[in-house]
């Protein structure tokens, strides 16, 4: 019997892990190859893990909201469709008493006998001794970090299978959890010192009333007429990638006004005739994004990031575009090599990845290897906007709204006033590698190349 590893896949060059939201298939149940068997979450994306053969599922080796490290087994598979008994104890030799040559003796084959491993030594919050109970790594490192020993582990009832203690259950119980921890001592004895003796157990501090605290897995303390809501799983991650990339890089922000007429009087005459022979929309998008490869080729320092005290220059230009979803959380899927394309493709990925990112049918391949991110905070109205960088890249652009304003030009004949079609640009930047010269330079750059758009282009 042939035996294939259905493993945790690599979802993008930040993420190591992922979070287990449905198990599809069971242990038992037939898969054909490319059949979704488990939905799986990162901070990024909801996704779903296709089988890599055709056969049955013999074993589930993690539960409903585990989070498993990329690389790491998920489930068994046998590809000749059968599932395999229990596994009997192989024989063994007994040496015979009386002197004679060792017999050969068949261990029991049911029940299995379970041999426990060797506890792994935990940290000192999880002190007080192993537990034969199941505990997903979530549910320890929650407990680790509560300060929850083994005994106190013991007595939270679980929902899950079996019985078992899910993030819910825990999150629950820390939340209603009494003052004094349970009442649970570590029996674990002290030395002697300040006159207790070491066969005796110092009496645990009291602890102290909780107060109103920023932890999120506490119940706010609100007062007056409000209603509170819970984040759902998207937003708790947007938010803690938020902080984060405010803390890894020191944002610098500037801004630069640009006159885009020409622009928006070609796209207007165009955008008819292009979706006749192409069959494609022509935003505004995939004009933006071709300025930005231009400029990124002149400004190759912006296309790359940080490791440690090197930078790491990309040669390949993979372009982020930011989309908002329909219940309001955010999205970045990317257009992968974009330098190599035409403004004809430059539209089709566009229209493509916004259509999968607003329909949750992007694929992990869609969101990862962004080397620069756009985002467009003209379309909610905005004239301009301080965006957060897109870790682990080091900038960020934001194009404001489109909008008819009076503007002084310069012609043979002297100076005018007319009406215009000006815009906003801001782009933030990672102040450890991208100074004020080349964060400037390169943001008016992509306004030259905006405002000196070719009206007569053909399409």
């Amino acid at each position: 019997m042939a035996l294939v590893e259905l493993v945790m896949p690599k979802m993008g060059e930040s993420i190591i892990e992922a979070t287990i939201l449905k198990w599809v298939k069971n242990v038992g149940d037939s898969v054909e190859a490319d059949e979704t068997i488990l939905e799986i979450a990162t901070d990024k994306v909801d996704s779903e893990v296709p089988s890599p053969s055709a056969g049955v599922i013999t074993e589930i080796l993690y539960q409903e909201d585990d989070v498993v490290e990329v690389g790491k087994v998920l489930a068994m598979i046998s590809t000749d469709g059968t599932i395999p008994a229990k596994t009997t104890a192989p024989t063994v030799e007994v040496a015979a008493s009386n002197g004679h040559a060792p017999e050969k003796v068949a261990a029991v084959a049911s029940p299995p006998v379970t041999v426990s491993a060797p506890q792994p030594k935990m940290e000192p919050v999880m002190a007080g001794g192993g537990s034969d109970r199941f505990y997903s790594p979530l549910v320890k490192n929650i407990a680790q970090k509560e300060n929850i020993a083994y005994q106190e582990l013991d007595t939270i009832p679980g929902t899950g299978l079996n019985g078992r203690v899910t993030k819910k259950d825990i999150l629950q119980y820390v939340e209603n959890r009494p003052a004094n921890g349970g009442n649970v001592q570590a029996p674990a004895a002290v030395p002697v010192a300040n006159g207790v003796a070491a066969n005796q157990v110092a009496a645990p501090t009291p602890k102290p009333q909780k107060v109103a605290t920023s932890k999120s897995n506490e119940a706010p303390i609100a007062h007056g007429n409000v209603e509170i809501i819970e984040m759902d799983r998207m937003r708790k991650l947007i938010a803690k990638h938020m902080v984060n990339s405010k803390q890894t890089s020191p944002h610098v922000t500037s801004f630069v006004e640009a006159d885009v007429t020409d622009l928006v009087n070609w796209r207007n005459s165009v955008k008819k005739e292009f979706m006749q022979k192409h069959g494609e929309k022509i935003t505004f998008t995939p004009i933006f994004v071709e300025a930005v490869i231009k400029a990124l080729a002149d400004y190759p320092m912006v296309n790359v990031s940080v490791s440690g005290d090197h930078i790491i220059v990309k040669k390949d230009i993979n372009i982020g575009m930011a989309t908002a979803l329909p219940n309001g959380n955010l999205i970045v899927p990317v257009i992968k090599h974009a330098d190599r394309m035409n403004l004809l493709g430059l539209a089709k990925s566009v229209n493509e990845l916004a259509a999968n990112a607003r329909a949750n049918k992007l694929s992990p391949e869609q969101i990862q290897g962004g080397t620069f991110t756009l985002t467009n905070v003209g379309t909610f109205g905005n004239v301009m906007g301080t965006p957060i960088i897109n870790q682990p890249q080091v900038a960020i652009l934001a194009v404001g709204a489109i909008r008819k304003k009076p503007a002084v030009l310069e012609t043979e004949h002297g100076d005018v006033i007319a009406v215009r079609q000006m815009m906003f640009l801001s782009l933030s930047y990672d102040h450890r590698v991208v100074d004020g010269f080349l964060g400037g330079s390169f943001l008016k750059r992509i306004a030259d190349y905006l405002e000196a758009f070719d009206k007569t282009r053909e399409i």
